[in-house]
């Protein structure tokens, strides 16, 4: 049976078809558009949609920190900043910070364009590997 939105088909396909260095990459622009729209509710003054759009950014963040790997020692860096991170988004949340939400979304981008640029490099070296012809 075809789906009733094709937007929300092909969102889910895209999710369930993706890499998982692409499914991260998702998580970092979802976290993104969460602070961004947390930004805009404190703005205007709409209390209960900064809360959930903060919660989910840091539900985000969260399943970052569960999917790291440990034994990795780049992952006990990652894994303090990914605390701070949360714990800052409480205190944005709390105090009704836009600054601080700047500060994570920084943060946060950060890691996302460091993410986006090891995944374009990781399929340079596949297509390199596999004899880079057509």
């Amino acid at each position: 049976m075809a789906s009733a939105n094709p937007y929300q088909t092909y969102q889910k396909n895209t999710v369930t078809t993706a890499s998982p260095g692409d499914l991260t990459l998702m998580l970092y622009n979802g976290c993104l558009k969460f602070i961004h729209l947390a930004k805009v509710a404190m703005q205007t003054n709409k209390i209960e949609d900064k809360n959930v759009n903060i919660q989910k950014a840091q539900n985000i963040i969260t399943e970052l920190m569960v999917t790291l790997n440990m034994d990795m020692d780049v992952s006990k860096n990652m894994m303090a900043l990914y605390d701070f991170a949360n714990r800052r988004l409480i205190e944005a949340n709390i105090r009704n910070d836009e600054s601080t939400l700047i500060e994570v979304e920084e943060i946060i981008t950060e890691f996302r364009d460091t993410w986006k640029q090891a995944i374009q490099l990781n399929r340079q070296l596949q297509h390199k590997a596999s004899g880079g012809g057509i």
